[in-house]
């Protein structure tokens, strides 16, 4: 048991240390310590507590106002162009459980990935990951599917990195197996996650970190920028499709029971 104990550590400080040096393995500065991932957790926190504060519940949080005009639901973001939700529904979280879990993820995978790549790219490897997850649910659903929100399509794209990582620095791939493995056991047996959001999300952070890390090295930075582009524009393409395929619909803020509700009505 402690030989393993041991053997974990080891293989998490060969992760954390493959982004120390002049540079980091995407060629940014490499950061004294971890900042945008603080800054990340700290906006869903205080995101979740608004909302808490305005249902009056931690357990229906859902019911405020921030919550409803944020959250990613496919009437509102593709037939009334709230585009918006897109990101937003990336920093609302359903109850505790939620925020516990994902602020965990985040604050664990994220503090020595943002290390490794450096800041900019971490900051743009997160963004492009929470596209990706809510492009998945957008395009690969119908308008009558049930609001999506949290972290987590984020998330699964810094562990799509990580997977990207561990292949171009011939890593020990253990941690990462033990880490995504627990992570997609979760999606499937917990209900009410969004498969479909953590497909999309991985999926966008393997595009971009192997955008990142496998760049010619002669004018590294301008073929770092076009894969980016590259990721972002197909992405947008995909939600562009979706949408001329939707009927335009208005939507407004109204009450339900005393209960903010968002609705949308055809136009």
């Amino acid at each position: 048991m402690q030989a393993g104990r041991q053997q974990d550590r080891v293989q998490q400080k060969q992760y954390r240390d493959a982004g120390y040096g002049a540079t980091t393995i995407t060629g940014a500065r490499p950061p004294r310590a971890a900042v945008v991932t603080p800054v990340l957790l700290a906006l869903n926190v205080v995101i979740f507590f608004i909302t808490v504060a305005q249902s009056g519940s931690i357990a229906s949080n859902n019911f405020s106002e921030l919550f409803q005009l944020g959250e990613l639901w496919n009437p509102a973001t593709l037939a009334a162009n709230e585009w918006w939700r897109i990101f937003t529904s990336g920093f609302l979280q359903f109850g505790l459980l939620h925020i516990a879990g994902n602020a965990f993820s985040l604050w664990f995978i994220g503090r020595p990935l943002e290390t490794i790549l450096g800041r900019v790219p971490f900051v743009a490897l997160y963004f492009i990951s929470m596209l990706g997850g809510s492009v998945a649910n957008l395009v690969f659903t119908d308008l009558g599917a049930v609001p999506v929100v949290g972290a987590s399509g984020a998330i699964f794209g810094l562990m799509g990195a990580y997977a990207v990582i561990v292949v171009k620095l011939k890593l020990n791939p253990t941690w990462l197996l033990v880490m995504l493995g627990l992570n997609v056991f979760i999606t499937f047996q917990v209900p009410g996650i969004s498969i479909l959001g953590h497909a999309g999300g991985f999926v966008a952070g393997l595009l971009v970190t192997f955008a990142l890390l496998y760049a010619p090295e002669k004018n590294r930075l301008k073929w770092q920028i076009g894969g980016l582009a590259i990721v972002v524009v197909a992405l947008i393409g995909l939600v562009a499709w979706k949408d001329s395929r939707t009927i335009s619909a208005s939507c407004e803020l109204t009450t339900n029971r005393g209960q903010p509700t968002y609705v949308c009505y055809p136009e």
